[in-house]
């Protein structure tokens, strides 16, 4: 699959000394999540989405998922501006509009495929996974040495058992890999503070990433539900 972001040589920052950007990193994540989850004015968030594809798929839900992933390629494939999408916290910081509409785009099909694989996107545990999609080969490395093998319901129950602590830290260190694709020493450079995905690269790239992101939720949330049950409760 595409990474969206290439692993550091060096491990992320945990020390203490990059205090002030891994709570930046911490922001930043957190923010994609609830606004990928919620929405924010016409901006829908990722659930109603999936169920209105789900609906549009008669109660399909991998085809509902292919449409999802479909459309979210087109969206970050045009070029310009999003109307009514919302803004990041980090907007004052100068990240270019196709680069957060990517990552939100990215984060907001990540929480659809959850929900329709029947996991609740406002877990903790689950919010922690969606996070590491984003990163590809990174992000499960992330979850790996946390001791979480991401793609079986097996590993969802592992990721349950952790505690709190450990969340925080893998969500840290998640966040952390999004502000720092440029960084080898573990210091936030906030003018490269992005990923090589916008236009100064294409919208080809952008799309074929997002194809990853598809790739990676769907092998993340496994189906924990029956689609006779899913149906009544969406029709």
């Amino acid at each position: 699959m595409a990474m969206l972001i290439a692993p550091s040589a060096a491990d992320d920052s945990s020390d203490g000394s990059d205090g002030k950007a891994t709570e930046l990193a911490s922001r930043l994540l957190q923010r994609l999540i609830d606004l990928a989850t919620e929405g924010a004015g016409p901006w829908k968030g990722g659930p109603e989405v999936a169920e209105e594809a789900l609906r549009a798929a008669a109660g399909d839900r991998e085809q509902a998922i292919d449409a999802l992933v479909a459309t979210h390629k087109l969206l970050v494939g045009t070029s310009g501006a999003v109307t009514g999408l919302p803004g990041g916290p980090l907007v004052a910081l100068a990240i270019p509009t196709d680069v957060w509409t990517y990552y939100l785009a990215a984060t907001r099909l990540a929480v659809a495929i959850a929900h329709l694989r029947g996991h609740d996107p406002q877990d903790e545990h689950v919010k922690a996974v969606i996070g590491a999609t984003l990163l590809g080969a990174a992000g499960t490395e992330i979850l790996a040495k946390a001791g979480v093998v991401i793609g079986n319901k097996i590993a969802m129950a592992q990721l349950k058992r952790l505690p709190g602590r450990v969340l925080i830290e893998i969500n840290k260190r998640v966040g952390f890999r999004l502000l720092t694709k440029f960084g080898t020493t573990g210091a936030v450079n906030l003018v490269k503070i992005v990923p090589l995905i916008g236009a100064g690269v294409g919208a080809t790239v952008n799309m074929v990433s997002m194809s990853g992101v598809g790739v990676a939720a769907k092998w993340a949330f496994p189906l924990v539900f029956g689609s006779a049950e899913h149906d009544t409760a969406v029709n």
